[in-house]
């Protein structure tokens, strides 16, 4: 095995938080919630934008999400579901159809009241997403579209967050155009003017930028699944459907 590769191993599968809920599931669970909870905060975009295309309205939608997290919160559910040993996102995805289908079934309201536990989420903002959205897209499709692009932002996210401890916003500000399949058609003249670098220079802070902004991608994803193995066809699948976006 490259050294590489060993290293990558060591540093995202130790104690990443979908590999803390699925040891949490048969243990005392003391950190299952809390990574769950992460988890769902990152990703429930997703689920959100599925119920609305599974035909919910924007209200029902909502409450949908909130009532599924507060059941899916709770261990004695997640150990009832039985999910496979494979990327978070497929587990939710699996986990959410059952519950939407079996309260459609039911024909209850999907509104919880009460002390129910909710979390804080935006679904003013999400809506908008699901506005603008594909039409002619599958609920599906929705789904792994908006867990693909949270995924992508949230790299996006960190990266910007390290240029600025750094103190280089204004460099990163420049260079991000060039992490977009097409770019923004700037060149590395115009850049290295603004970044008073050498045309050479400036394409090494590219390349730089390009490889970690790779790096925390792998990093986000390797948050949701459980092994390298995983990590890989994880990464391979999610850029295939930003690819097809």
């Amino acid at each position: 095995m490259p050294e590489f590769e060993s290293n990558e191993r060591r540093s995202l599968f130790v104690t990443t938080q979908w590999s803390v809920v699925l040891a949490a599931r048969d243990g005392d669970g003391r950190y299952a919630a809390v990574a769950m909870e992460t988890l769902c905060k990152t990703y429930w975009r997703a689920l959100y934008a599925y119920a609305r295309r599974y035909g919910l309205s924007a209200s029902d939608a909502e409450d949908a999400t909130q009532a599924f997290f507060e059941r899916l919160l709770e261990k004695e559910y997640l150990k009832s579901v039985q999910p496979e040993r494979g990327p978070f996102r497929a587990f939710l995805q699996m986990a959410f159809k059952r519950f939407l289908s079996k309260e459609r079934e039911r024909e209850s309201a999907l509104r919880r009241g009460g002390e129910a536990r909710h979390l804080e989420l935006d679904f003013l903002e999400a809506e908008s997403v699901c506005v603008a959205d594909t039409p002619h897209l599958a609920a599906d499709e929705i789904f792994e579209a908006q867990w693909a692009m949270t995924a992508l932002q949230a790299a996006m996210a960190s990266l910007r967050a390290e240029f600025r401890a750094a103190e280089k916003e204004g460099e990163f500000n420049i260079l991000k155009t060039t992490l977009s399949a097409s770019g923004d058609g700037t060149s590395y003249e115009k850049m290295g003017a603004e970044l008073r670098l050498s045309n050479g220079a400036t394409r090494i802070a590219v390349h730089r930028m390009r490889k970690r902004f790779r790096e925390l991608f792998r990093a986000e994803v390797a948050q949701t699944v459980a092994s390298h193995e995983d990590l890989n066809e994880e990464v391979r699948h999610l850029v295939a459907v930003l690819a097809r976006g």
